[in-house]
């Protein structure tokens, strides 16, 4: 492929002796890094997204480019839909910003700083930056982080919460270590279900229920859960989860829980309001159900699902009649890899076959691309869909449930030839 998506980002080592990433750590100890600095944020103008009430002003917040403002407090951060094109790697200042409760931090202090290991384990710890990053293995992996609710503004009937374009997405290189190592070494009880993650943030309110999210102990345990403490060669940005994020690649982003400070190994599923209650699915194909159904069995959200995006045309775009144009843009397969990405510039009356770029792993964005040929004047429905390694595709129809959670319709977009 001739243009850049194949291209790593500029630096995927990343230095992790305790010097280099605490001397970058540093930078983050003063003051009034976010709370000082929101108020005058909001000076980058605005923009129109593509659905009722799409207005958005866009903001500046402390190591963040120009980003979609969805709320200020907690911060909700979109990414603006060019950054995806002609790259797999989503530039840190642009990477999506999603937090759940309002009191997050304005700065970390890494001396001071512990990750607590306990529960059901022979052994409970505490470790600093300096021992997590010197003892144990560092590793890398290149993964898609997705807000479950990633599109809901484009559920109809509409559904409460955040109203997201396309834009609650990004892909990055992670750096970090292996959960199931940190786990080792605290020595993980025979008798136990599942282990659950805390971070820093708090609610405002005490009635607030305390963010924690919970995996099986043998997805826990199965070498590719990541404590990440940088992304892309660089140190986490404080607003996607500096020191500490969890990294679970395939799953959507309400896992990946930020500023990591606690790891509890339980003997018993959790029943916390963000398991329990929250953050739950139909258990039915595609997370589908009806508006106003009841009696459905109801699961928690799990596995990102297939999808595809065209990236450097968008509605309105024009192209010329008899001439050769280029479609390009990204795919994920969820928990599989891309396995094919179909093009069709008629509406899906015919399709061919994009080629697709350099494979960076099957948890990563995927580029694609393709020419066609407009025949006649008029308007257009460019389409794209992909398939992952595990034959799932995506739909016709778009799913519906009423938390906005999973889209994963076959994309279209307009475009004028003349």
């Amino acid at each position: 492929m001739k243009h850049n998506q194949h291209q790593e980002p500029a630096d995927r080592r990343i230095d992790t002796r305790r010097r280099s990433l605490l001397r970058m750590a540093g930078l983050l100890g003063g003051a009034g890094l976010l709370a000082g600095e929101a108020a005058s944020a909001f000076a980058a103008g605005m923009i129109e997204l593509p659905f009722a009430n799409g207005g958005r002003r866009l903001a500046r917040f402390p190591q963040k480019g120009s980003m979609i403002l969805q709320r200020t407090r907690p911060p909700l951060l979109e990414t603006p839909f060019h950054v995806y094109d002609n790259r797999v790697f989503t530039p840190n200042r642009e990477f999506f910003v999603r937090w759940h409760l309002a009191d997050v931090p304005d700065a970390i202090n890494v001396d001071s700083f512990r990750l607590r290991v306990h529960g059901a384990v022979s052994s409970p710890v505490e470790l600093t930056l300096k021992e997590l990053i010197d003892g144990f293995e560092p590793v890398q992996v290149a993964a898609v982080c997705q807000c479950s609710g990633n599109s809901r503004a484009f559920f109809a009937p509409r559904v409460s919460g955040g109203e997201w374009g396309n834009g609650a997405m990004g892909n990055a290189v992670w750096t970090g270590v292996r959960l199931k190592d940190v786990l080792a070494k605290a020595g993980v009880a025979s008798g136990a279900v599942q282990v659950r993650f805390n971070g820093v943030d708090k609610g405002v309110e005490p009635k607030t229920p305390d963010f924690m999210k919970s995996l099986d102990v043998d997805h826990a345990m199965n070498g590719e859960v990541m404590i990440a403490y940088a992304m892309n060669g660089q140190q986490l940005p404080l607003l996607n989860g500096f020191p500490l994020r969890l990294v679970v690649p395939g799953w959507y982003a309400t896992y990946w829980v930020k500023m990591l400070d606690d790891i509890e190994v339980l003997t018993k599923a959790d029943d916390n309001f963000w398991m329990k209650t929250a953050y739950l699915i139909p258990d039915t194909p595609g997370a589908d159900m009806k508006p106003g159904q009841a009696g459905l069995k109801m699961v928690p959200i799990n596995k990102m699902n297939t999808r595809s995006f065209i990236t450097n045309l968008h509605a309105g775009s024009v192209v010329h009649v008899k001439r050769h144009t280029l479609a390009r843009g990204i795919a994920f397969g969820g928990d599989a890899g891309v396995a094919k990405v179909m093009f069709s510039a008629d509406g899906g009356a015919n399709w061919q076959d994009a080629t697709l770029g350099k494979d960076h792993g099957k948890y990563s964005f995927r580029g694609w691309e393709t020419h066609f040929t407009p025949a006649k004047k008029g308007e257009l429905a460019l389409m794209v869909k992909a398939v992952n390694a595990d034959g799932q595709g995506q739909t016709v129809q778009p799913n519906w449930n009423p938390a906005g959670f999973m889209r994963n319709v076959i994309e279209r977009v307009s475009v004028r030839a003349v």
